[in-house]
């Protein structure tokens, strides 16, 4: 269980004597490796406590009417439950929102995008972007700047996150919801405590049996899921190449030539390169249970359902414009493969896909929204 943040002054990387300071100073469970973190904006607890404020104050939004929470609630894994999501303007967002958990570790992030390999560089999309609008921030900074500056708690927020700087700078506001998000960490599940812990009876034996079957050749999971945050897009201080982590997995197979529908063709979308066509980031399957509906678009509704789409060897869609049999899709990765997996088998991989739900991480107080009635944070 992940210690208290606030206050946090300890460096979780030890001394800084003969070696370079850690940039990581929020407490991890000694079996997470430290995260990379952008050399100007260290994950210190005041940046924290300042960014937790921002993404829960729709003030931040360029109407003021919505704020990153609204599509990124604590109980659902930081996700909002819509097949995709409506911006602050009423625009529709094309891809499923995706959820906060451990995105410290992404190598990349968003769906289909290669070129935003940092948390830093991804907040710009929803903060300014204006197909679609999201926050709506472009063209609306000195209306934002004055809210936040006459909300008094950001007087002192602002001032110990960025001593010597401006708090209410664009690009310091995009620090601080970056050390925000960054510090999400999911690491208490019943899968954690068995795994991790030594808690033997944290899962059940239907779980892991599930567990089994995830790690095995039948089914082929791990490859795709596998590491200490379930998807090979992870990446810690250490690593000095990016992973590869976009996959086809047979989702659509439009008139038989392969394609997915437009807009949401995955990274052919940067590349241009037919064997990119319906390539989409591994997620993390960190608190997957809470997290519906599934893959990119959202098209899938239940976990049962997706058990079923990888079960299949890929969905089968029979009429309608995105007609086709994407087991049949020739760019699919050859991994996915029809499994044949019994209804009992299909029950303990769902088993053990819901013990990696944290409720430790949902209901944890330092994530909570600091507006809430009552809470008197900082």
């Amino acid at each position: 269980m992940i210690a208290p943040l606030l206050g946090l002054l300890a460096c979780a990387g030890g001394d800084d004597t003969g070696a370079e300071a850690s940039r990581w100073l929020l407490p991890l469970p000694d079996w997470l490796p430290e995260p990379a973190v952008p050399e100007d904006n260290p994950a210190t607890p005041e940046g924290f406590a300042y960014g937790r404020h921002l993404f829960y104050d729709p003030a931040l939004s360029g109407n003021g009417t919505q704020s990153c929470a609204d599509c990124h609630e604590p109980a659902r894994a930081f996700t909002d439950g819509e097949i995709t999501p409506v911006g602050s303007t009423g625009d529709t967002i094309p891809r499923n929102g995706l959820a906060l958990v451990n995105v410290a570790w992404n190598g990349t992030y968003t769906w289909p995008n290669p070129l935003l390999t940092t948390l830093e560089d991804q907040l710009l999309v929803p903060m300014f972007a204006e197909h679609p609008v999201e926050l709506g921030m472009t063209g609306n900074l000195d209306a934002i700047r004055a809210r936040l500056e006459a909300e008094p708690r950001y007087a002192e927020l602002g001032a110990a996150a960025f001593p010597d700087a401006d708090p209410f700078a664009d690009e310091n506001l995009v620090r601080a919801l970056a050390t925000f998000t960054r510090g999400l960490i999911s690491s208490d599940s019943p899968y954690d405590r068995y795994q991790y812990g030594g808690d033997a009876v944290a899962m059940s034996g239907e779980a892991r049996r599930g567990m089994s079957l995830f790690f095995a050749e039948k089914t082929e999971c791990y490859h795709c899921h596998g590491g200490v945050n379930f998807s090979v897009s992870f990446v810690s201080a250490e690593t000095t190449t990016l992973p590869e982590a976009f996959f086809n997995t047979g989702l659509y197979n439009v008139g038989g030539t392969g394609d997915y529908p437009a807009p949401n063709t995955g990274l052919y979308e940067f590349t241009g390169d037919p064997e990119d066509m319906g390539r989409f980031r591994t997620p993390t399957l960190r608190n997957i249970a809470l997290t519906a509906p599934y893959m990119h678009d959202g098209s899938v509704a239940t976990l049962d359902d997706v058990i079923e789409h990888y079960n299949r060897g890929g969905r089968l869609i029979e009429e309608g414009p995105n007609a086709g049999d994407g087991a049949e899709n020739p760019y699919q990765h050859s991994l996915v493969r029809p499994m044949n997996l019994t209804d009992t088998e299909k029950a303990e991989l769902r088993a053990f896909l819901e013990s990696l739900t944290d409720e430790t991480f949902l209901t944890n107080t330092d994530y909570a929204d600091p507006w809430a009635e009552g809470d008197t944070a900082p």
